[in-house]
């Protein structure tokens, strides 16, 4: 209704939004992905689909093995007298330093194969590995058994390893071990053996099973050959598990091996030394590191954020239920008082193409069982005969003022100049009164220090699932807050639907403002300024009719937010000021309905994240968990308004679509705020279904209003 200069919305922030869900969601993917890495702790795990049976490698076939591109396998076996200590799943902060001293106090090498995404986490201890003289081999970047997964995912799993590697070392990588495997008489399927084209494929000849922790001794025995017997490979771990074992076993082994030689497996077989690696892959082995850095940055900050949301969320949940229940008895106290009478009432209506529900507004004004109301419609430019209607109806008591567009406060500030009354009802022209809501409404004011008064506001086209969705929204958030607010003394918004002012705190305001697109926010919040206080009147109720379709829903609570932003920032200075509005008022909105609501689309992507790579029964708990509580607040809400329990049933289906609806609208509006927009009203198509909220037989759910127990 207020004209404002506009510029064209902007939309190119969705497309960021959208790419910075994509990124997150991949960063914690891969999070996901590689935090789940162990190491072997038992058997293969059975795979998904049956697999070709391993090869048979004729008798005396080594452990090293190279397949060929035709499927050919050539051996090689370790001199005797040489032992290569090999190691698998590491690097391990904890158990890889100590072999490592071990080896380097009896001037033993060996080779170890490590997990690629543990490379990424201690690229140090890789180096350190590297200087010392010892090997490197690829043993996939997540532990993955090569036989159970596609090829390309175990083309995946060597690739990224040997970018990892290079980025630690700046070395290329030759040697291979699939998870998993063992001996040349249980050698891996043809997948595997496939997959490692390009690889020499060590396997072992002692396979001292020490993942087992059967003892130091048992150890011991299954590492050490006959020192005048043929070579071998020893099989040992470093990482995926307690390896305190394994640590003392090694240095038993490395110091009890007299006359065998500890070297790696190239040395073993007559290799060169390896090569540098190429640009391209310590390129790409930088970038794969930083990603993972980054991914557990992420999702370290990420739980941190959703534990921080969490404990907000449940404590602002704890403040509503205990202030709702201590304003609830209060306004028990007051309901058993009898209604005064404070004199004139004046009631202004601004109206702008109101004409559907403008005749029941003022039907239900004048209806009113307050003995002094003059009810004054202000016609703000309509086109829509709404003056006309006004006229039409010939009521007593009601005065008509025609005037050019000029915007809604505008049009409040004509009617306030005319009004003859010291208190003063403002209402919008869609809002229709319940025959006793003016005298309850000016209750409150007996207190000389009440200012303001707000009155509640039900929603009148509460039929479909959108209409319930602004229902609970209307008595579970708008009403749990006015409650508390009024506890806290720091009520932001006296609402434009239903609300009464004091003129004397009008004046000292200087009237309705109409530099923000919130003029009630921003009055409310100035009339808090100027000392005065602003209350809730809970039993003044009035039907208004909410947005019937999702477009029409964005557009209005688009208006709210920023107008609530503008509104925020106009009055910043109330942080420094004494009373309450900025202290509590203003960090309440800041938390809970702008920052909060902006982290939720990063809530919601590790919502998806979890389906994946949480427990499902775990992510299942939780969301039911939060449901529930946040049923049984409806439910509390719903009882302390006098409503049916019925739109609970919605209170699921409200986190799918109306949250994230809720918290785009919060989105645009900071991306508008931020770029200087200046927005304008939106007119909402109007039906005048808020008439039959109090016309006889009108609404189903007029009677959880009219038949509540307990009214005076």
């Amino acid at each position: 209704m207020a004209r404002h200069a506009s510029r064209r919305a902007p939309r190119a922030h969705w497309l960021l939004l959208l790419l910075a869900m994509g990124v997150l969601l991949a960063e914690l993917c891969l999070d996901g992905w590689v935090d789940g890495v162990s190491g072997e702790q038992g058997p293969a795990p059975a795979a998904a689909a049956p697999q070709a049976a391993a090869p048979a490698l004729p008798d005396g076939t080594g452990p090293v093995l190279q397949v060929a591109a035709d499927g050919s396998v050539r051996s090689a076996a370790m001199p005797a007298g040489a032992v290569a200590l090999t190691f698998d799943d590491g690097p391990d902060p904890k158990w890889t330093p100590l072999i490592l001293d071990a080896l380097r106090r009896h001037h033993a090498r060996a080779t170890f194969f490590v997990v690629g995404a543990r490379v990424n986490q201690h690229p140090d201890l890789v180096r350190r590995i590297v200087a010392e003289g010892h090997e490197l081999g690829v043993h996939t970047f997540t532990h993955a058994d090569l036989a159970a997964v596609p090829a390309w995912r175990q083309r995946l799993e060597l690739d990224l390893t040997r970018n990892a590697i290079a980025a630690a070392t700046g070395r290329t990588v030759r040697l291979l071990r699939p998870p998993y495997s063992s001996t040349p008489s249980a050698p891996p399927g043809p997948a595997v053996l496939r997959a490692a084209t390009g690889y020499l494929t060590v396997l072992t000849d002692r396979d001292t099973e020490d993942w087992r922790r059967p003892g130091v001794d048992a150890i011991v025995a299954a590492a050490l050959p006959a020192p005048a017997g043929p070579g071998a490979v020893v099989m040992l771990h470093d990482g995926g598990g307690d390896r305190a074992q394994t640590v003392a076993a090694v240095e038993r082994i490395v110091s009890q091996g007299a006359g065998l030689r500890f070297v790696t497996v190239s040395e073993g077989i007559g290799l060169p030394p390896e090569v540098a690696a190429g640009t391209g892959t310590v390129v790409r082995g930088h970038a794969l590191r930083w990603a993972q850095v980054a991914a557990d940055w992420i999702s370290a900050a990420m739980w941190w954020l959703i534990v921080a949301g969490t404990v907000l969320a449940l404590l602002r949940l704890v403040v509503q239920v205990v202030t709702a229940r201590r304003h609830a008895r209060r306004a028990a106290v007051a309901a058993r008082r009898p209604l005064r009478s404070f004199g004139l009432v004046s009631v202004v209506v601004p109206a702008y193409n109101e004409s559907a529900n403008i005749a029941a507004t003022v039907r239900s004004l004048i209806g009113n069982d307050y003995p002094q109301i003059e009810v004054i419609v202000v016609d703000d430019g309509s086109t829509d005969g709404t003056a006309e209607v006004v006229r039409r109806l010939g009521l007593p008591g009601v005065r008509l003022i025609r005037q050019a567009n000029a915007g809604k406060p505008a049009a409040l500030n004509t009617g306030i100049a005319a009004a003859r009354g010291q208190l003063l009802v403002l209402v919008d022209g869609d809002t229709v009164f319940e025959p006793d809501a003016v005298g309850r409404l000016v209750q409150p004011f007996a207190d000389p220090s009440v200012g303001a008064v707000s009155g509640n506001t039900k929603v009148a086209n509460r039929g479909g699932l959108l209409g319930r969705w602004q229902h609970l929204e209307y008595v579970v958030g708008f009403n749990l807050d006015r409650r508390m607010f009024e506890l806290g003394e720091c009520m932001p918004t006296i609402p434009g639907a239903i609300g009464a002012f004091r003129r004397a705190a009008l004046l000292d305001v200087d009237g309705v403002p109409s530099d923000t697109l919130a003029e009630d926010t921003d009055l409310t919040m100035a009339v808090l300024r100027a000392g005065w206080r602003a209350v809730y009147a809970e039993r003044a109720v009035a039907w208004t009719e909410a947005p019937a379709s999702l477009r029409q829903l964005w557009r209005q609570r688009y208006r709210w937010c920023y107008g609530t932003m503008q509104a925020a920032w106009k009055h910043r200075r109330a942080l420094r000021e004494r009373g309450h509005l900025g202290r509590r008022g203003l960090v309440y909105l800041a938390v809970f309905q702008m920052l909060l609501p902006l982290t939720a689309p990063l809530v919601d992507v590790y919502a998806v994240y979890s389906l994946f790579f949480l427990p499902v029964g775990q992510v299942a708990a939780v969301w039911c968990g939060f449901t529930l509580l946040q049923v049984l607040v409806a439910a509390y809400a719903l009882r302390l308004d006098r409503e049916r329990f019925g739109p609970l049933w919605t209170v699921p289906l409200q986190q799918v679509v109306y949250r994230q609806l809720l918290y785009l609208v919060v989105v645009q509006s900071t991306v508008a705020a931020l770029l200087g927009s200046r927005q304008r009203w939106q007119v909402m198509a109007r039906t005048g279904l808020a008439a039959t909220a109090v016309a006889p037989g009108g609404s189903a759910d007029r009677a959880s209003v009219h038949n509540r127990p307990g009214r005076p």
